[in-house]
């Protein structure tokens, strides 16, 4: 493996981590489905009782579900992040899926991640 790949795939590592530490802090990983991750639902200890039960409730619902779209964007590139490291194994890495022509190593380098040459991302 060239100097290169070695890095992307230390990048490739290094982002995986954190993107899994984001995910952990609200999310636990779905036994039942690979690559996915279900975001914690609030339970209520009912330690608090009448109006302010519904507000801290409300309050919990709320704060899950502006958790979704982020847990959504944060398992997507998770997978792009699998993918870039799979490829690195198969010999694949750094080949744009739609056109087959290899995407430049500055693209790679700011995106590690990247499935398409800059061309073919516009046009997706």
């Amino acid at each position: 493996m060239d100097k290169f790949l070695k890095e992307q795939e230390e990048k490739l590592k290094a982002i995986k981590k954190q993107l899994e530490k984001q995910l952990s802090s609200f999310a636990k990983k779905d036994k039942k489905v690979k690559e996915n991750w279900k975001s914690k639902f609030p339970e209520f200890d009912g330690s608090e009782t009448g109006s302010s039960y519904l507000e801290v409730a409300q309050d919990e619902v709320e704060e899950y579900l502006n958790r979704l779209p982020l847990e959504y964007l944060l398992e997507l590139k998770l997978k792009d992040v699998n993918l870039a490291l799979k490829k690195i194994k198969r010999g694949d890495y750094g080949v744009c899926e739609k056109c087959r022509k290899k995407i430049p190593k500055n693209r790679l380098k700011i995106q590690p991640e990247a499935r398409f040459c800059l061309k073919c991302s516009k046009m997706k």
